[in-house]
């Protein structure tokens, strides 16, 4: 019997050689690639040392872990580990996927190198249009985590 292991977390899939490898070679190749490639493929927090924007990739791990910490113990999250190409997986609320008002694109937490929170979150949408990310910090995740499983 074959069994496929999914990344139930975004350290499960921390075994590449970006994670591994020396800090300064992978910023080296990475920049050395970003000559030629405006935008590679790559993890946030890759993006984010790239412009000194966090301060190591072990901080980059530590918002990542903070986050799971909170999502995997409450009921309804789960962390989808296929993103876009190089990037980390994100985290949807299922409960909010089947709504009161029919199928819905469910709550999404996603990481990002767009803002120093380094978290987005993705309500729950319904409707035309593409969701719309509002800047978040793993803090107010945590102070409003009840509120936005509520709204689902």
């Amino acid at each position: 019997m074959n069994t496929i292991d999914l990344a139930q977390s975004p350290a499960d899939g921390r075994r590449a050689w970006i994670h591994r490898a020396d800090e300064e070679q992978v910023l080296s190749l990475f920049r050395s690639v970003h000559t030629v490639t405006q935008n590679p493929p790559s993890p946030w927090w890759l993006r984010a040392l790239h412009r000194g924007k966090l301060p190591s990739r072990a901080a980059g791990f530590a918002v990542e872990d903070e986050v799971t910490g909170l999502l995997s113990a409450r009921p309804g999250w789960v962390y989808v580990p296929w993103a876009s190409e190089g990037e980390v997986g994100y985290w949807e609320y299922v409960p909010s996927e089947s709504g009161v008002y029919g199928p819905s694109e469910p709550t999404t937490v996603q990481f990002t190198d767009l803002h120093p929170g380094w978290v987005d979150l993705l309500p729950v949408h319904r409707g035309p249009g593409l969701q719309q990310p509002i800047a978040f910090t793993t803090t107010d995740l945590r102070e409003q985590i009840e509120d936005l499983e509520n709204i689902a």
